[in-house]
């Protein structure tokens, strides 16, 4: 068992953008839009050109989550399940047609490219993590951002999920089906703000299918009343509690 504290939190969805909107969505949760991008005109020009659509919805829910006079002082961890596929797709489209690829676009092809373009953002050169692990994604990542808790105690992290909707050809083999979501937690050991407790458990039935990703069920648990949270992942259950 591992304590912690959420002292914030951001999250974004088409329509759904700030705590009020997401109060709103967990007295009533239904799925989640399939289209929308956020707008990230707080990053520099020149910066927010390079970004892809999963780039700007990480951004944006770092932003929100951290405040500027910590983002260069924070671990962080990016976890996505299926990172910037769309980039790539495009590019290999470019391929099949003969057509040149832009360097800069093959440069953010890669899966820690969101960690890249905040470390570039806030001046950020503390430790940083990227995850992709199918189903378990967003535990995993919350386990590797408890892990950055352990190893540099007298540092919050911010942990960072998210993904965009897949394009075609792959969009059919999205279980569940992904619509753009990104959800930003900024944890410490102690301090203000919510303390939850994190734990591994042998494996339990499946929960019931959802109509949104794990991350967005996290928060929709952390602002209900429910005492835990089970998640069901690949080779165990994943067990959040209050307190």
């Amino acid at each position: 068992m591992s304590p912690l504290v959420v002292r914030s939190w951001a999250a974004w969805a088409p329509g759904i953008e700030t705590e009020g909107d997401w109060q709103g969505w967990v007295r009533a949760p239904t799925q989640l839009g399939a289209e929308g991008i956020p707008n990230v005109g707080f990053l520099p020009a020149m910066l927010r050109r390079r970004c892809d659509g999963l780039s700007r919805l990480m951004l944006f829910t770092a932003q929100h989550c951290c405040e500027e006079s910590e983002r260069d002082q924070v671990t962080s961890v990016f976890a996505s399940r299926y990172g910037p596929v769309n980039t790539t797709l495009s590019m290999l489209a470019d391929l099949a047609q003969d057509e040149p690829v832009s360097p800069t676009r093959f440069s953010h092809s890669v899966h820690n490219a969101q960690a890249g373009l905040f470390a570039i953002w806030t001046g950020n050169q503390q430790a940083s993590v990227s995850v992709s692990a199918r189903g378990d994604t967003f535990a995993l990542g919350f386990l590797e951002a408890v892990c950055m808790l352990h190893r540099y105690p007298d540092r919050s992290v911010l942990f960072v999920c998210g993904d965009e909707a897949l394009g075609a050809p792959l969009a059919e083999l999205a279980n569940p089906k992904v619509g753009p979501h990104s959800l930003a937690l900024l944890l410490s050991r102690t301090g203000p703000g919510q303390p939850l407790s994190f734990r591994l458990e042998a494996p339990a039935p499946a929960d019931a299918a959802r109509g949104w990703p794990e991350g967005v069920e996290f928060l929709r648990w952390m602002l209900s009343a429910d005492p835990s949270l089970r998640l069901a992942g690949h080779r165990r259950s994943w067990v959040w509690t209050r307190g």
